[in-house]
């Protein structure tokens, strides 16, 4: 059963960088971004990942954590994080439980070939645990600051 705007996300917990367990419940008073990509050290999942930490300070303002979600290792993100000097954790999803509770885990189609993959999206939880905004399918341009925009909105209440 994959998530649904304004209803409670059932908690969870996930291995991130950092020797890190992060668990939803454990979040409760801040809002959470997860933001689900294909693939470390990729074009367009290094782009997408900059854009969340050059607006890290303003998403701190808001009351707002970042987590960046992908099925790598948590040794390919230690090294991804480092790289990119993301002041975030990055979440290991092998086995894809959070992506199929977010439903981000489906068929893709590139050059032809059909195969399982995460689609590129991004999810706003509000303080008490309940999912208030969604963004599927997204493209990099211009996202992060949309996310943003709607992280201070809720804040403000």
């Amino acid at each position: 059963m994959a998530v649904a705007l304004n209803t409670p996300v059932a908690d969870f917990q996930a291995q991130a960088t950092g020797e890190q367990q992060i668990q939803l419940s454990a979040l409760k008073g801040q809002q959470v971004v997860l933001y689900f990509y294909p693939k470390d050290a990729t074009p367009g999942c290094t782009t997408e990942g900059q854009a969340f930490r050059d607006q890290y300070p303003a998403f701190q303002a808001a009351n707002t954590l970042v987590f960046g979600v992908s099925m790598d290792s948590l040794a390919k993100h230690e090294n991804f994080k480092a790289k990119q000097e993301f002041p975030f954790a990055l979440i290991s999803d092998p086995e894809h439980e959070l992506c199929d509770l977010f439903g981000v885990y489906q068929l893709k189609k590139n050059y032809g070939k059909e195969y399982m993959g995460i689609v590129r999206s991004t999810f706003l939880i509000d303080a008490n645990g309940v999912l208030r905004q969604e963004w599927r399918n997204i493209k990099i341009a211009g996202h992060v600051d949309k996310v943003l925009a709607a992280a201070q909105a809720l804040q403000q209440g």
